[in-house]
């Protein structure tokens, strides 16, 4: 069961993310379990497989948005810097930061 103790000891700023959320636990919670249910960042990988980098892009900034405003820390930063790199339409080696946010993701999720 995830609770804001697991959280805190996964990185995230709960306090930031609480604060967001009104200070309501439940509701951020509840917000945390949506991300987890979220497919978009295996989505993200097969755009950026594919050089499709404008819909890559609009799939990370997407992502970066939903981890920013819970304050999942450890997701939010590698894929802000694959949003960055992708705003500029870099074409680069993506997959160190896209193992990042895979490894980050499947960590919250086993929380």
């Amino acid at each position: 069961m995830l609770t804001i103790d697991k959280l805190k000891g996964y990185g995230a700023d709960v306090d930031e993310g609480l604060a967001r959320c009104m200070n309501m636990e439940d509701f951020y919670i509840t917000l945390v379990g949506k991300v987890l249910e979220d497919n978009r960042l295996p989505l993200l990988e097969q755009q950026i497989s594919e050089k499709k980098l404008d819909a890559a892009f609009e799939t990370a900034h997407a992502l970066k948005g939903m981890y920013a405003n819970l304050s999942l820390t450890p997701l939010t930063k590698p894929v802000s810097e694959i949003t960055e790199l992708l705003r500029s339409r870099t074409d680069t080696d993506y997959s160190a930061l896209l193992a990042e946010a895979k490894a980050q993701f499947e960590a919250l999720c086993s929380l």
